[in-house]
C-alpha cells in the first residue's frame, strides 16, 4: 500500500529528541483508511454523512467514530461540522479512491487469475487492500488488460484517481415490458451474490421486467430466456443500464 504522508501545513510539527523541529509528519492509518473508504461510499447516496450512518456502516461504536472524525478533520482529510456530518476533502477523496482501486483490481486478479468465485472475492479484497504495492497494483493492472470494471461491475478507478460516473438505474424501478443490460450488483451480501448467480443476473446480461405485482408484490423478470420471480430488495441491489 503506497504511504500517504500529510502535508507539513496540514499538521503542526514535532519536536525531536534535543528539542527541535521534527520533519517526521503523521501517516495515515489502515483504519483511517476504511473510515475515508467508508464516507465516500455513503457519500454515494447522499453528499452529508452522519457519524451515525458512518457508524453503523463500519460497525463501531460511536464514540470511537467520533474521535477518529476529529483526527481526520485535523489532517485535513474531511470536513466536520457539528450536527451536519462530514464531507471528504479532496485529499481525503484521493485517499479513499486508491483503496477502492487496490480493492476493485484484487477482486478482478482473484476471480480471473486464481479462480475464486464472484462472491469470495470482496471478502478477501478487504483484507488485502492495505498491502498492494504500487508495483504490485502496476502488474495486476498490466495483467489483467488495464480493466475498468470489478466482477460486479463497479467502476475501477484510474491510477490518477478518476471514477467513471456509471449512468443506470435500479432493476426495481424498471418499468414492465423494459429491456436493460444488468450493469453492476452490490457485492456486500455473499449469499445475494449466489443466489443472484443462480438466476444468472451477472454485469452483462440481458433482463427484461415482465410484471410488477401490486401490493409490494415482487417482479417477474424474463434472464435468458427463462423467467423468474424477484423480491424487491433484491431487485434494489441490481443495477441495470437501458
Amino acid at each position: 500500500m503506497t504511504e500517504h504522508p500529510i502535508a507539513a501545513q496540514e499538521w503542526p510539527a514535532g519536536t525531536d529528541d534535543e528539542g527541535g523541529t521534527s520533519a517526521e509528519s503523521p501517516r495515515i492509518t489502515h483504519a483511517m483508511e476504511d473510515y475515508l473508504k467508508g464516507i465516500y461510499r455513503l457519500q454515494a447516496t447522499d453528499p452529508i454523512v452522519t457519524t451515525q450512518r458512518l457508524a453503523e456502516e463500519l460497525g463501531i461504536s460511536g464514540p470511537s467514530v467520533t474521535n477518529m472524525v476529529k483526527r481526520l478533520h485535523e489532517l485535513g482529510l474531511l470536513r466536520h461540522t457539528r450536527y451536519h456530518g462530514v464531507q471528504l476533502t479532496e485529499a481525503g477523496e484521493r485517499v479513499a479512491l486508491e483503496v477502492i482501486r487496490h480493492h476493485r483490481l484484487l477482486e478482478l486478479y482473484l476471480a480471473e487469475s486464481l479462480g475464486y468465485r464472484w462472491d469470495e472475492v470482496h471478502a478477501e479484497a478487504e483484507r488485502l487492500e492495505h498491502h498492494v504495492s504500487e508495483e504490485l497494483e502496476a502488474r495486476m493492472d498490466s495483467v489483467l488488460g488495464h480493466p475498468t470494471r470489478d466482477p460486479h461491475g463497479d467502476p475501477i478507478p484510474s491510477r490518477d484517481g478518476v471514477i467513471t460516473t456509471i449512468p443506470d438505474m435500479r432493476l426495481l424501478d424498471l418499468e414492465p415490458g423494459t429491456r436493460a443490460i444488468i450493469s453492476r450488483v452490490s457485492d456486500r451480501d455473499p449469499e445475494l451474490l449466489r443466489y443472484l448467480g443462480d438466476l444468472g443476473l451477472y454485469p452483462g446480461a440481458e433482463v427484461t421486467v415482465l410484471e410488477r405485482l401490486p401490493f409490494e408484490g415482487p417482479l417477474r423478470i424474463r434472464v435468458s430466456e427463462t423467467e423468474h420471480a424477484v423480491g424487491r430488495p433484491l431487485a434494489a441491489a441490481v443495477n441495470v443500464a437501458t
